[in-house]
């Protein structure tokens, strides 16, 4: 692994926006260079400690599930090299790390799905016996298996803001009805493959959220990282029962640390800055990704 990233800095580029993870800039008018960091995001907060490495990891499992998924629906890749669009200088901030995209009109919601009741999904049933407006059968416990994967999807929220879950027919009227289905359609369809796969690995994959574009054909484009441990909820299978929390392969690690975080002796709020993260959590955390990203791709 090449040293830490935590901010990019691509002058021959023009940036177009610094995320939680990743520094998107334009490559003209129809492309975007998307690099990501090795910053962490918990809570909404971005970490001031980067995760050494966890943005090559990120990359790579991306690049493996498009590769994956390939048929399915069309995704934002271009197939060109992103170290092509930098200076020689720049470089060393790319390699690996990386994804030349076409640029897209980004839907303004999430395509959130999910096979397993955990976080938000597990504390909206507990209150009302939904999530995100779908009933759900009395009795079921926290990671509980759902009979079916169920579409749960999510406004877009700022840096520093909490996605919102919304219902379906939400998402109906800020996109409209026949893309709303499709987008529904096709995440069911991308989730049970991926997850299919992954049990064969020995990963169960909860929940997972995609994002969508639409190129200038009016096409829906998968788009941005899809089934990382940032965007996706990985559980060991030997780990895994009902009634717990049970051991993940995602940032949970971090938030189990910062749940037991206090700022100058009292609780943290969950507001920036983050407390600084020990060395100890921050290695763990690394070690998490490489091992999720070599169960998924050995053999």
């Amino acid at each position: 692994m090449t040293a830490a990233l935590l901010n990019s800095s691509i002058r021959s580029l023009p940036l177009l926006a610094r995320g939680k993870v990743r520094d998107n800039y334009a490559v003209g008018d129809d492309r975007i260079l998307m690099i990501a960091s090795d910053r962490l995001s918990a809570f909404d907060v971005v970490m001031g400690e980067p995760i050494p490495g966890k943005g090559e990891l990120l990359t790579r499992m991306a690049l493996f599930w498009f590769d994956r998924l390939d048929g399915i629906v069309p995704n934002h890749l271009t197939g060109d090299a992103p170290e092509s669009v930098v200076t020689a200088d720049e470089a060393g901030q790319v390699l690996g790390r990386s994804m030349l995209v076409r640029r897209l009109k980004p839907l303004p919601v999430e395509a959130v799905v999910r096979g397993y009741l955990a976080g938000s999904g597990w504390k909206e049933y507990q209150e009302s016996g939904e999530v995100c407006g779908v009933k759900l059968p009395g009795g079921l416990k926290n990671a509980s298996k759902l009979l079916e994967p169920i579409f749960t999807p999510a406004t877009k929220a700022e840096i520093g803001e909490h996605d919102e879950n919304i219902s379906f027919d939400r998402m109906v009227q800020i996109i409209g009805r026949e893309l709303a289905e499709q987008v529904r359609e096709v995440s069911i369809r991308l989730y049970r493959t991926a997850a299919d796969f992954a049990l064969t690995k020995g990963i169960i994959i909860a929940d997972t959220k995609f994002e969508f574009g639409l190129d200038s054909d009016g096409r829906l484009t998968l788009m941005d990282e899809v089934l990382t441990p940032d965007s996706s909820r990985f559980w060991p299978v030997e780990g895994y029962r009902e009634g717990i929390n049970p051991p993940s392969y995602d940032k949970q690690f971090v938030r189990d640390w910062l749940e037991q975080a206090t700022v100058n002796g009292q609780p943290w709020n969950k507001q920036a800055p983050a407390p600084a993260l020990p060395a100890e959590v921050v290695e763990k955390t690394a070690a998490k990704y490489r091992e999720a990203l070599t169960r998924l791709t050995a053999g």
